[in-house]
């Protein structure tokens, strides 16, 4: 029975003793108390009065005296008006700790049978990932690990954007001016090769509006007519089509690029189960687009363009077909959302995109819904902020985005100049010390990226996130090592801090108390984390670990402690911080080194 459960039969118990009434499971809410008070639980008896039959003070102080009396669990209490605010007796925090201790099950909650299917990163074959591709991926595989922890099978996908207009302009580019270049060639990986000829195509794009528009042609019919605008167009008609010699240049191209991803994704530390691609989703797609004609929930246009008209639900009209029977967007998304439930046969599909594709998953949403599909009502589109730098907004067009490979280099860069001033390498090897480095560098940007609620638009400073105080991954992560040497000297000094006994532990410090509780509300995040999809609870959990340990460390002796029991305890303790700072920032994706 958890503590929570022990609580409420308490109060349960001492209702139907004292008003002869029993609560229904539903009435019986614990808070935790707010900060300003005494108190670990609080319960609210305002809307007991009319079986108490006392006003809610009056209900609340006679609950709490059966309590204090009845329970062990309960230590004393205290009435701010109608709120009961109850201290849970610290032997029993003690023997929580300890069950905690010896759990080799922390951190990671029972099987619930449910399925899930996360779909991040999503990237086009005609670029190189991106500052805004980091912040994606890190919480992709954050949201999948913290569903995997909360008890769901997690499947994790990635749908890439393999084929389209936007792919075409790379391979028209290529085509032109590329005079068989190759990522050997050119000496850099294949996806920042296509991603520099998608720069080439909107350079010469421009050129070309520029001399139209001088012609005496106005800009808005320029940006149609342009002739490689026209020919990149008249290369996806034949994509489609199979023309040989585009589908081979296609199949070239993009294997360069996943060459290139799957260097950058081993780099980020991210994986999926399965990878999906559009050129293998778009078909079903259209035949989805048929299915919907045929019940008369889309219609035709007279130039022969398919749309679905949405005005009952408060939206317009969308495009799911072009004129000339090229797909869009939206036609490749509903057949892969038909392949990920043949696959999978999920309870929930969760989609990590940018929030300025809100309108585009709302439209797919009620689309779904309208063909009748089983799956429908589990679909959550995960919308979050884009990333900012101090520079300014990016453009990948306009070759101004800031690669991830490039970024992940400069953040290792820095994360050596800091370690090394700081002096926290001494007696590593150059292998040792570069491993540190890659692990705090990308531990910096990963936590900088996740500590922030996905829903929100962030501005990221390299600079600020590789800091060894505040509110950082490399600080939490110093205070990991900073455990793991207390643990290394106890051990070197034959302490068995194993065998330490709770029921001889008298006075502690408050930190004890407030970290002990902190570990036992880890479960509770996990599910809140998990239901609210947001990994930035857990980093704010591992930050306050870290946070309150390290005022334990600084005004606790630990190894010099004179009582020996205690002393076990104390290294045991500073053990399990550490565990749970490792458990929550692993489901950040995040490594935390043992040595620095």
């Amino acid at each position: 029975m958890s503590l929570e459960e022990k609580v409420k039969g308490a109060l349960k118990s001492a209702f139907d003793q004292l008003f002869s009434h029993t609560l229904e499971k539903s009435q019986l809410t614990l808070l935790p108390t707010r900060k300003e008070f005494e108190g670990d639980f609080t319960f609210v008896t305002f809307p007991l009065s009319r079986f108490s039959k006392k006003n809610p003070e009056e209900t609340a102080n006679l609950l709490g005296s059966s309590m204090k009396e009845t329970s062990a669990v309960v230590e004393s209490f205290n009435v701010v008006k109608g709120f009961l605010n109850l201290k849970i007796a610290s032997g029993t925090w003690l023997k929580l700790f300890k069950e905690s201790y010896f759990d080799a099950s922390f951190g990671q909650l029972p099987l619930n049978g449910k399925k899930v299917v996360t779909e991040y990163s999503s990237p086009n074959t005609n670029k190189p990932l991106h500052l805004g591709h980091l912040r994606n991926n890190f919480l992709g595989y954050s949201v999948s690990r913290i569903q995997q922890a909360a008890g769901y099978h997690v499947k994790k996908v990635n749908l890439v954007n393999d084929r389209g207009i936007h792919i075409c302009k790379s391979m028209l580019a290529y085509k032109k001016f590329g005079k068989g270049e190759t990522p050997e060639s050119a000496g850099i990986k294949g996806d920042h090769l296509i991603g520099d000829y998608y720069v080439k195509f909107d350079r010469e794009y421009k050129k070309e509006i520029a001399a139209l528009t001088e012609g005496g042609m106005d800009k808005e019919k320029a940006e149609k007519e342009a002739p490689i605008l026209k020919a990149a167009q008249q290369m996806l008609k034949d994509w489609e089509n199979g023309v040989e010699e585009v589908i081979d240049l296609w199949k070239k191209m993009n294997s360069w690029v996943y060459e290139g991803f799957d260097i950058t994704y081993k780099r980020m530390g991210v994986s999926f189960d399965k990878i999906y691609r559009e050129s293998e989703t778009y078909l079903l797609g259209k035949s989805i687009v048929d299915e919907g004609l045929e019940k008369g929930l889309f219609f035709k246009k007279e130039d022969g363009s398919v749309w679905i008209d949405l005005a009952d639900e408060g939206l317009d009209q969308k495009l799911l077909l072009r004129a000339d029977g090229t797909s869009v967007y939206m036609t490749q998304d509903l057949g892969t959302a038909d392949l990920k439930y043949r696959d999978y046969s999920y309870d929930k599909s969760v989609y990590v995109v940018g929030n300025e594709q809100d309108y585009h998953f709302d439209v797919l949403f009620k689309i779904l819904k309208k063909l009748g599909r089983p799956y429908a009502g589990g679909l959550f589109h995960l919308s979050y902020g884009m990333v900012d730098l101090p520079s300014g907004k990016m453009k990948s067009r306009e070759g101004t985005v800031v690669d991830a490979d490039d970024l992940m280099d400069e953040m290792a860069e820095t994360a050596k100049r800091h370690t090394m001033e700081l002096g926290k390498i001494d007696g590593f090897t150059d292998e040792q010390a570069n491993a540190l480095y890659e692990t705090l560098s990308l531990g910096a940007v990963k936590y900088f990226l996740l500590k922030v609620d996905p829903k929100k638009r962030m501005l990221f400073n390299p600079e600020e996130s590789i800091q060894f105080h505040g509110n950082t991954g490399p600080f939490i992560q110093y205070t990991h090592a900073r455990i793991s040497a207390i643990k290394r000297k106890a051990e070197q000094l034959g302490i068995d801090y194993n065998t330490f006994d709770v029921d001889k532990i008298g006075q502690c410090h408050e930190t004890v108390w407030s970290l002990i509780k902190m570990i036992h509300d880890f479960r509770r995040l996990i599910n809140e984390a998990a239901e609210s999809n947001s990994p930035a609870i857990m980093a704010q959990y591992a930050y306050d670990l870290a946070k309150e340990y390290n005022r334990f460390y600084t005004e606790e002796p630990i190894l010099k402690e004179a009582d020996p029991n205690y002393k076990k305890f104390k290294v045991a303790f500073s053990v399990h911080v550490a565990k749970a700072i490792r458990k929550s920032m692993g489901l950040l994706g995040i490594n935390v080194p043992d040595r620095m």
